[in-house]
């Protein structure tokens, strides 16, 4: 009987698999690769020069956010702070603790302490703190709950399709402006209810264009 497949046939029957094969193990493994923590850098947690405890700070002590990141409401970065505003508690506060010798070297010598940035965009991301502040976007939805860090770590992706979710329905993270700073805010009825009464209220729109973070 005569084979219904030719024997050259077979060889790019053979060839085409081989080759599915191998497209299908390159786009797992650039998966992989793109989605790697690595890539996304969620859970990024750079050793600081002086271990600065949010939870202590932040959590346990209730300090406001806006206390040491002074700039968050007014201008595109939430500055660090400058040491002196450390320096307002730690005159009295553990003012001969050795854990903070850097901070009383960075006070008496008036050079800054060399913080390392946690979230890091691309340069040519253009992103505005107080923008989102003032719109009712608290510190928790970019940033993951801070007050219960003792280390700062990144806890989201923060990468453009991530934004873009946000920005298609912004509504489930929209709060009232009191509260945004208030990291532990719980609402009594349906969060994306609320943000939907602020959005209309406000006429809130984020950008979905290009030039909206692309400047």
């Amino acid at each position: 009987m005569k084979p219904i497949f030719s024997r050259s046939a077979d060889k790019i029957l053979r060839a085409l698999l081989v080759g599915a094969l191998v497209v299908l193990a390159i786009g797992i493994s650039f998966a992989s690769w793109l989605f790697h923590p690595r890539q996304t850098e969620v859970g990024y947690t750079p050793v600081q020069p002086v271990a600065y405890s949010h939870k202590l700070h932040a959590g346990d002590l209730g300090m406001d956010c806006r206390y040491c990141h002074y700039t968050v409401e007014s201008a595109a970065v939430a500055a660090p702070p400058p040491t002196e505003i450390c320096m307002n508690c730690h005159t009295r506060v553990g003012a001969t603790s050795a854990s903070l010798a850097p901070v009383r070297e960075s006070y008496s010598k008036g050079t800054p302490i060399p913080w390392v940035k946690v979230h890091r965009l691309p340069d040519y991301v253009y992103f505005n703190h107080s923008a989102h502040v003032n719109a009712g976007v608290s510190c928790v939805s970019c940033h993951g709950r801070v007050d219960q860090m003792i280390e700062v770590k990144q806890a989201e992706p923060l990468n453009m399709a991530w934004c873009l979710d946000c920005h298609r329905n912004p509504a489930p993270r929209i709060r009232p402006v009191e509260q945004v700073t208030n990291l532990g805010w719980q609402p009594d009825r349906d969060p994306a209810e609320i943000g939907s009464e602020i959005i209309r209220a406000r006429g809130i729109s984020p950008p979905l264009d290009c030039s909206g973070c692309h400047r």
